[in-house]
């Protein structure tokens, strides 16, 4: 029998339903040859640093670096029963091909080959490689199944990823954690990625913004300005001499121009188009899209290409004729779709650009979860856009002269309205405001104009704009990529699959955090940029490994010389870190403290998860959604952290009794043992109760 794998139990059992596997048992489904079990994500991780030395469970400076000669693995929390399920199948005589069905990637080669190693099997291994979960594509996938060890290369490049990252994050985490006194997390790539919004922060506070003014004639859709002038009165000068003039078009410099329909989505452009129109975070984009992808509706969505390939190309034409019969904003569309424009076989790697499938015909859409019923609708324009025609335009750069005084306007008239009809179609149907652009104007060299009104309009020199998560994408994708041309493989942040996820560890830490669109540094975040040498928050380095990363993946270079590099990066941190001053030492003690810990009598600060212990030797913490409370519908805030600090104990009202369905106020009284472990109970005052029945 074959034994078949993958990533999250849906997809299992959409594999299993087209191999014909239908019996259920206790973490597989079996039947016609086959055995198609599950991970649930990484049942594998590496090991702690503690578990390699029982010392390294305290922080300390002289034990810095930590870097294992021979790296161990261990099977996650959580995750026990499943990886078990998985070892016994493995290890079955019955079973004698091990076929790998996890998501095709990087991520996804990991999750499998260390369930693999960690299991001890060594049966014959092959690999399902797909870009969609439609019932064809699961079919022509198990037709051409490839050796697993066609991969190895993928499979070493996640596992350098990932001991990377671990060896950056122990190392300079306990350092600089050491260093201020502080519990700081320094990761490979989001401590970079902290930088850009940090430094993108200090421009814009930096800023000294300067007023100036222009004048203005207008004559019906004409609106022509002057240079700038710095004071108002020269700008009033000239408004004054033009009131109720006429105006001369003196020189039009025309020029056709030619704007090709924009490529297809690979996850990075969907998640800057998704946060750009509705607001929806990388992260929101891409939980809605795997949704849909293990829904069979859209293509695989963790892909850096943006082209289909060339054999695509029939599928694809009918792919738009159902769109044209599915889509609310596609009704009344005339145009003729060129495929040719999406299809490109040497542009794409290990998935085509995202796409919907051919499911969607038989979808009821309404039916779908508003975020992905957009995120669907979202796709499914560009497809259409991506085919349709250019945008062709006169461009007109005129000068006017109205009494001896010049003018300037840029005017276009468009000769082909091309994809723009079909992006002002789906624009209008989302409800998003087109962007403003040049008046259209019939306008040449000698036309006249007037009498004109004229008046002065006042402007300030603007900053640079804060990071959304759309500038934000874009700024970690083309990280390192300044002198390269489209055609070069790109470097950048993190990966297409990671980003969004960089993104809400920042947060999360709150080293960042979210105004409305906006991505912010907080206070530790500044300070913990502000100390941090420069090669550990350098984007163009990050990015260069990256690219080696995805140079090892080609098989291009050896994993031992990306190790090494890193080492070589450790030492120079360690070596620049020998000796700060006190004064240093205490840059991240400005903000203040909710009390002292009743284990060990260092300060305890507020995280966005819980009240922590300053000691990094320390386990107290206070955590917000704990157990105990959450069985009553409470959360712990502040002010209830501070109270149970000071006095070990705290009232507390609107508890709620599941059993008798009604609210009750008590007590709350903590006490911690020397492990720092906290238990609670409640007492109850002898003030009476109110019994209010909870509105459900």
């Amino acid at each position: 029998m074959k034994l078949v794998i993958a990533e999250k139990p849906p997809v299992a059992m959409a594999l299993a339903s087209v191999l014909g596997a239908r019996t259920r048992k206790d973490g597989y489904v079996e039947g016609n040859g086959y055995i198609v079990s599950w991970c649930v994500g990484h049942l594998v991780g590496l090991c702690d640093a503690s578990e390699y030395d029982e010392k390294y469970k305290k922080w300390r400076y002289d034990d810095l670096p930590i870097v294992p000669e021979c790296w161990k693995h261990k099977v996650l929390e959580g995750t026990k029963k499943q990886f078990g399920i998985l070892k016994k199948l493995m290890r079955d005589s019955k079973v004698d091909e091990v076929i790998c069905a996890t998501d095709a990637g990087r991520e996804g080669e990991l999750i499998f080959r260390l369930v693999y190693e960690q299991a001890g099997c060594k049966k014959p291994m092959k690999r399902l490689w797909i870009s969609s979960m439609e019932e064809q594509a699961i079919k022509d996938g198990f037709a051409s199944l490839k050796d697993g060890s066609c991969y190895d290369s993928l499979y070493q490049s996640a596992l350098c990823r990932a001991k990377a990252d671990w060896l950056v994050g122990i190392n300079a985490s306990r350092l600089f954690s050491v260093l201020y006194n502080q519990n700081l997390k320094v990761g490979r790539v989001q401590t970079p990625t902290l930088a850009m919004i940090v430094d993108r922060n200090q421009k814009i506070k930096e800023f000294t913004k300067e007023k100036y003014y222009m004048a203005h004639i207008k004559f019906d859709d004409m609106d022509a300005v002057t240079e700038h002038f710095q004071k108002k009165e020269d700008a009033d000068k000239v408004a004054a001499d033009c009131l109720e003039r006429m105006c001369e078009v003196e020189k039009d410099d025309v020029k056709e121009k030619t704007v090709r329909p924009p490529k297809l989505y690979d996850l990075t452009t969907l998640q800057r188009e998704a946060n750009r129109m509705f607001g929806y975070t990388a992260q929101q984009t891409l939980d809605a899209v795997q949704e849909m992808y293990e829904q069979k509706l859209v293509t695989y969505p963790r892909t850096d290409s943006q082209y289909l390939t060339d054999e695509m190309g029939e599928s694809t034409e009918t792919l738009i004729q159902m769109l044209f019969g599915k889509m609310p904003y596609a009704e009344g569309l005339e145009y003729q779709p060129d495929v040719s424009k999406v299809l490109n076989s040497k542009k794409v790697s290990d998935h085509h650009a995202i796409i919907p499938t051919m499911e969607v015909a038989k979808a009821d859409i309404g039916e779908l979860k508003e975020r992905n019923r957009k995120i669907l609708y979202l796709i499914s324009a560009r497809v259409l856009t991506a085919t349709a025609d250019p945008y062709i335009y006169e461009s007109h750069k005129c000068q006017i002269t109205c009494n001896y005084h010049t003018f300037y306007l840029s005017a276009k008239k468009t000769k082909q309205e091309g994809f723009k009809a079909i992006e002002n179609k789906w624009k209008q149907f989302f409800g998003v405001k087109i962007e403003k652009e040049e008046p259209e104007l019939d306008i040449w060299a000698g036309k006249h104009y007037g009498p004109c009104d004229s008046f002065v309009s006042e402007h300030f020199t603007q900053p640079p704009k804060q990071y959304t998560e759309d500038t934000l994408l874009s700024a970690m994708e083309r990280a390192g990529n300044e002198e390269l041309t489209e055609d070069t493989e790109k470097k950048g942040l993190g990966t297409p699959a990671t980003r969004a996820g960089i993104i809400e560890k920042l947060i999360y830490s709150q080293y960042a955090t979210r105004k409305g669109k906006q991505i912010l540094p907080t206070d530790d975040g500044k300070v913990l940029v502000e100390i941090l040498p420069d090669f550990l928050k350098s984007a163009s380095m990050t990015a260069e490994w990256e690219n080696q990363l995805l140079l090892m993946e080609h098989g291009e270079i050896a994993p031992e010389q990306f190790m090494t590099g890193i080492k070589n990066m450790l030492t120079m941190m360690l070596n620049g870190c020998d000796a700060i001053s006190e004064e240093e030492t205490r840059r991240f003690q400005t903000r203040e403290s909710i009390g002292t810990c009743p284990v060990c009598g260092s300060l305890v600060y507020e995280s966005k998860p819980n009240f922590y212990c300053s000691n990094h030797d320390c386990h107290f913490a206070l955590w917000k959604d704990n157990r105990y409370l959450q069985s009553m519908e409470k959360t712990m805030d502040k002010k209830m952290a501070a109270e149970l600090l000071k006095n070990g104990s705290v009232h507390v009202k609107d508890l709620y009794s599941r059993k008798k369905n009604m609210y009750f106020e008590a007590d709350l009284h903590m006490d911690t043992d020397e492990t720092g472990k906290v238990n609670f109970s409640l007492s109850f005052p002898k003030k009476k109760s109110k019994n209010k029945s909870k509105k459900k």
